[in-house]
């Protein structure tokens, strides 16, 4: 016999047909309590096990610090000291709004760097006119809390947790529901609203799309002008790329982290490339690796593109709903352009593959051609020179007759750390701590050849270094790498 007692399901031995029909049954009606409680004891249980809720869930019981605090403040206040030197204001960074529709959090980039924290819909203020940080975030966690199922759904206090306020060290906490107070005060006193705009400029004026969503950035600044419409927007771009373009060392150990994993991944991948096989199998032996490797996330689809497909971008293959899933053939090449994210940080790496373990003597030419053109980028990687200067010297190690057929230059490099597309200055001078991707494209559509490489390189004391060196790229080893 089954009882059950508010969603509780209990197990009760069953009487025999003889004991069943030796008395009339009678029926009457038993308090749930009394029920319950006879129930826990036929069970074995006390009644208290079949009642108890699961305890109030802490921020600290879940996630770990990324960083020191004090790397944190640094972060912080040198941002305030680019505010101060180019207009002051307070910068408003926005976090998540922390809807995962079942996957992983993942925090926004620019609240992730200066505050490491895993928290959503919040507000961190860095208010350089008074040299202050003020984090302004729910007094609970939205998405622990649901009062239907109070067992699944325990709760997670945010504001009052002194342990999640000692991760990241910032000066004041605030509920936020107090933002918009705080905002109009500061505004009324003249202080200038500084907001990452995306790319350097003037603050555009914001286009809400009748179809689709919008960035966060878009969506702030959005609600800036309508909201506040006496305050001064100002663009905050540079000030915030100049801080994310210079890598520190605890951050450089992330990224040879994710550099491995995704080499491991291509070499794994790598070993199952053969004609018959299609270019999904490959992408997933590839996430594969770099999650038994340590990977939290995927940054971004991996393209994976053989035969025809390699002739085209990922946007023009991504139209087209089961676009990337062609069984590679016989003579194919085959391109890996894939990364993956370790401890919050990215790789994006590059190579091109003989399906059938061998390259024709006009694919062979055609990777020296990539080739050539990467080893001059590297070579001429040092403190100083621009991405400009090195798309220079890209093209002047490209034979004049195949240029037609490189990518533009914006893709011989960018950025990467925290994302595949960090906030970067393309006339800003390399320095070290600077982690950049080399990745000269080759397409030819007239003989039907595509090849690729894209190492990620980084800025040294007197030059530079390949964090992805241990991944060839000359021909003979990445046909041995197929056989």
């Amino acid at each position: 016999m089954i009882l059950y007692h508010e969603g509780t399901r209990v197990s009760v031995p069953h009487t025999s047909a003889r004991q069943r029909t030796r008395a009339p049954t009678v029926l009457r009606r038993v308090p749930g309590s009394l029920l319950l409680t006879c129930a826990a004891a036929i069970a074995g249980l006390s009644p208290t096990a079949l009642t108890a809720q699961a305890s109030e869930q802490r921020y600290s019981d879940w996630v770990r610090r990324d960083f020191r605090p004090q790397e944190y403040e640094y972060r912080r206040g040198r941002t305030m000291d680019g505010l101060r030197a180019s207009g002051g204001g307070l910068l408003l960074t926005p976090s998540s709004d922390g809807s995962t529709h079942g996957g992983t959090f993942r925090q926004l980039d620019d609240f992730w760097y200066l505050t490491g924290l895993e928290v959503p819909q919040s507000m961190l203020v860095l208010d350089s006119d008074r040299s202050r940080s003020l984090l302004f975030m729910p007094t609970r966690d939205p998405r622990f809390d649901n009062p239907g199922r109070p067992n699944d759904f325990p709760g997670r206090p945010l504001l009052d947790d002194y342990r999640l306020r000692s991760n990241a060290g910032i000066d004041e906490y605030r509920d936020i529901a107090d933002l918009d107070a705080y905002l109009r005060g500061r505004f009324a006193e003249g202080a200038i609203a500084r907001v990452n705009a995306g790319a350097a400029g003037p603050v555009p004026e914001p286009e809400v799309p009748l179809i689709g969503a919008v960035e966060a950035h878009v969506a702030l600044i959005h609600r800036l002008r309508s909201d506040y419409a006496e305050a001064e927007i100002a663009n905050a771009f540079e000030v915030v790329a100049r801080m994310r373009m210079i890598k520190s060392p605890a951050e450089i150990g992330r990224m040879r982290g994710a550099a491995d994993a995704t080499m491991a991944g291509i070499r794994a991948a790598a070993d199952r490339i053969r004609p018959g096989v299609d270019e999904r199998s490959l992408q997933g032996e590839f996430e594969r690796s770099c999650r038994s490797f340590g990977a939290q996330s995927i940054p971004f689809t991996p393209i994976v593109k053989s035969g025809p497909n390699s002739l085209w971008p990922w946007r023009v293959l991504a139209a087209h709903y089961d676009r990337r899933n062609r069984a590679m053939e016989d003579g194919d090449l085959v391109i890996l352009d894939v990364g993956c994210e370790v401890n919050g940080y990215v790789s994006d790496v590059g190579r091109t593959f003989p399906v059938n373990g061998s390259f024709s003597d006009v694919q062979r030419e055609k990777l020296a051609v990539s080739n050539r053109a990467a080893a001059a980028i590297i070579a001429a990687v040092r403190p100083g020179v621009t991405l400009r200067e090195l798309t220079a010297v890209a093209y002047e190690a490209i034979p004049d007759d195949e240029e037609p057929y490189m990518q533009t230059p914006s893709f011989f490099g960018h950025h990467i750390g925290l994302s595949v597309g960090d906030p970067a200055l393309l006339d800003e001078p390399l320095a070290p701590g600077m982690v950049f991707t080399v990745e000269p494209w080759y397409y030819n559509h007239d003989i039907g050849v595509s090849v690729f490489v894209e190492e990620v390189v980084l800025v040294t004391e007197d030059g530079v270094e390949v964090l992805t060196e241990g991944l060839p790229r000359d021909p003979g080893a990445l046909e041995a790498m197929v056989r």
